[in-house]
């Protein structure tokens, strides 16, 4: 069992820049990626950024080069460095551990989300 925890999300203006992080509390026999999606009011969930065990990331296009997701070298923590930020940003922020073990067990655990407001 994983819990995950994030933080950071707050009010901010157009242009300016936020730092989530993602704790990750407990273990797990999965090999995962850790993912950022998001949420705004009467949209569905989307997907931002993802990385793996090799620092391999991925991005949504609507923030490539304006967000960069990294994590620290234990795994512990999970990070969404977001620059330029827009209205359009504004979202409930949750963070994601998807993966599969060894015999095929499917880990997909998510933490309750932190909200970033963008005003223009």
């Amino acid at each position: 069992q994983v819990d995950l925890v994030e933080s950071g999300g707050r009010p901010v203006q157009a242009g300016g820049s936020l730092k989530l992080s993602c704790a990750a509390l407990g273990h797990t026999t999965c090999d995962y990626t850790m993912n950022w999606y998001r949420q705004a009011p009467g949209k569905e969930r989307e997907f931002v950024a993802r990385i793996d065990e090799y620092d391999n990331a991925e991005y949504a296009d609507v923030v490539k080069g304006r967000f960069t997701i990294s994590q620290s070298d234990a795994r512990p923590e999970v990070y969404l460095e977001m620059n330029m930020l827009r209205a359009e940003d504004t979202a409930m922020y949750y963070c994601n551990l998807h993966g599969h073990s060894y015999t095929g067990y499917e880990c997909n655990y998510w933490g309750q989300g932190t909200q970033v407001t963008v005003s223009s």
